[in-house]
């Protein structure tokens, strides 16, 4: 009898007795140490060439990205470095058409010509009190020509050029302009303080009717300015004994420190009598 005409049966017992007889003398002695030493050093091996795939994906992953990815990563970083100036740009030219918008519709109603015009430089005194626009003779800018924002009057043209024209503020020392009092029609005459944001009406007596939070328009005497357009805000009154006048400050409704726009405003009585010179 071979062993291969053995029954299946048998040689399964008979590897499970061998099996045990093993178990027990590796129990009891140290004979089959070597072969165990032997064959875990071979376990070792065949781990690692089993592994040896896994490592190598992540090692490859980890160093070489899959490129599309990367590719796609380094197009949108560059998308952003080129949108975000972009947008920056687009929300400063919103603001400016904001502002723009706000400036010509509350004219819009007027009967008046007008030029719009920008600020491109400011005085370097700063007690001048002085902007320069970019408008001048070619655009029919005159001297004494009032200049107003979208909030009230900023002062008038003291100096034409070609294509420049210097505006001297209302808060200039030298600066004066008839005003009335909204509320009750009271007249007087603001003139600069020297100081950004103020003027002072240096003409009233202690009898007259005026009151702190009292609105200054033009009154439109003089010529210059057409009435109705707001001047100022009376914020301060001092009622000195020793004084004739009262000293009242006033804060300019024009933010004068803020202004990048001037709207240029013909008045009809200046651009009649500048007719007649040319006739």
């Amino acid at each position: 009898m071979t062993f291969n005409r053995i029954s299946p049966l048998f040689r399964f017992s008979l590897l499970i007795v061998l099996s045990i007889g093993l178990m027990i003398v590796d129990h009891r002695s140290t004979l089959v140490q070597p072969a165990r030493s032997f064959t875990s050093v071979l376990n070792i091996a065949f781990e690692s060439v089993v592994q040896a795939p896994g490592w190598a994906v992540t090692a490859l992953e980890r160093y070489y990205p899959d490129d599309s990815l990367y590719q796609e990563l380094v197009t949108l970083q560059n998308k952003q470095a080129i949108l975000e100036p972009q947008l920056q740009r687009y929300e400063t030219l919103v603001a400016e058409n904001e502002r723009l918008s706000a400036l010509l519709s509350s004219f819009r109603r007027s009967r008046d010509k007008m030029l719009l015009t920008q600020i491109i430089d400011v005085g370097l005194d700063p007690l001048s009190h002085k902007f320069v626009v970019n408008s001048g003779l070619e655009s029919g800018v005159y001297l004494g020509q009032a200049a107003v924002t979208v909030e009230g009057v900023l002062g008038q043209v003291s100096e034409v050029r070609l294509r420049r024209s210097v505006i001297t503020l209302i808060t200039n020392l030298s600066h004066g302009l008839p005003v009335q009092v909204q509320r009750n029609g009271l007249r007087t005459i603001v003139q600069g303080s020297g100081i950004a944001g103020t003027i002072k009406a240096p003409f009233l007596t202690g009898t007259a009717d005026i009151q702190i939070g009292d609105q200054l328009v033009t009154s439109g005497l003089g010529g210059r300015f057409p009435i109705g357009y707001r001047v100022g805000e009376i914020t301060e009154i001092i009622d000195d004994a020793n004084e004739a006048f009262l000293t009242v400050h006033a804060e300019t409704t024009a933010k004068i420190n803020h202004t990048k726009e001037v709207l240029l405003l013909w008045n009809r009585e200046d651009s009649s009598r500048l007719d007649d010179l040319d006739g």
